[in-house]
């Protein structure tokens, strides 16, 4: 079991915002308070093709080649987990944290582990792959705590 310290950073993401939170009391009650929203920068809607999909002349009479269609989800959460996880190393940096929890979708999660300094991953106490950001702040505390107490 992994318990909830005192001042501990709660990040709640999916590919299009996080919730940074900071628990206000020690174990076993979790209260939560929001420290900040950070919503990307660049969303898949604002990112353009590098090419266009489907097929394209080739260089030979009557050739075609197949072109792949642009993943914008895809790159949009990279570059969502890339901002993500500079701000988690710049707050790390000045010591705004000691102990940090990552609940984010598995794809996030993923994107987001391969990215994290190493300033920041050391202080990574528990990883929730599950996607929670459209719940309540009172209903975080609750899931987080079961998560953790499953842990």
């Amino acid at each position: 079991m992994v318990k909830l310290t005192k001042g501990a950073w709660i990040v709640v993401a999916d590919a299009n915002k996080a919730l940074l939170l900071r628990n206000l009391v020690e174990y076993p009650a979790p209260s939560f308070e929001v420290i900040a929203e950070h919503v990307p920068t660049v969303g898949a809607e604002d990112l353009k093709p590098s090419g266009q999909s489907g097929r394209r002349a080739d260089g030979g009479p009557n050739q075609k080649t197949a072109v792949t269609e642009p993943h914008w989800q895809e790159d949009a959460r990279d570059r969502f987990a890339a901002e993500l996880a500079g701000l988690l190393y710049s707050r790390a940096h000045k010591g705004a944290f000691d102990d940090l929890v990552l609940v984010a979708s598995p794809k996030v999660l993923g994107a987001l582990r391969g990215l994290l300094h190493q300033e920041v991953t050391n202080r990574v106490v528990a990883e929730i792959p599950k996607d929670l950001t459209n719940h309540p702040v009172a209903k975080l505390e609750k899931l987080i705590k079961a998560e953790m107490d499953a842990m």
